[in-house]
């Protein structure tokens, strides 16, 4: 997907909340050794990432994933952003299939989709 949106197939958005959200997750001491092998700090990879995605200012929405109230700010983005796809390899948002009418999918289904 990174690649992608590098070579401007895709455009990917992200939010301030989610950006929030990866600096916690990815700041987290069981990814320390993968990011230590790709010789990047976290940081490094969270500016990238920001730099490569646009930042939308999420759009109002009433809860919709009860199990984590975290995956709302993906839904948010995705409908300020006006996005044709949620791409995500999370349960919770995977199990809604759509919010909005915008398909949730993984990666591998939106590749194949994609037909690159």
């Amino acid at each position: 997907m990174l690649d992608l949106a590098r070579n401007d197939i895709l455009s990917l958005y992200t939010s301030l909340p989610l950006l929030l959200e990866l600096d916690d997750v990815i700041n987290r001491s069981k990814f320390a050794a993968r990011l230590k092998v790709a010789g990047v700090s976290a940081n490094e990879l969270i500016l990238g990432y920001a730099a490569l995605a646009t930042t939308v200012v999420p759009a109002s929405i009433g809860q919709v994933v009860s199990a984590d109230p975290d995956d709302d700010a993906v839904l948010a983005c995705a409908v300020a952003a006006g996005a044709d796809a949620i791409v995500s390899g999370d349960t919770h948002l995977l199990d809604l299939a759509a919010y909005a009418s915008i398909p949730v999918l993984p990666a591998a289904i939106l590749l194949d989709q994609l037909d690159l």
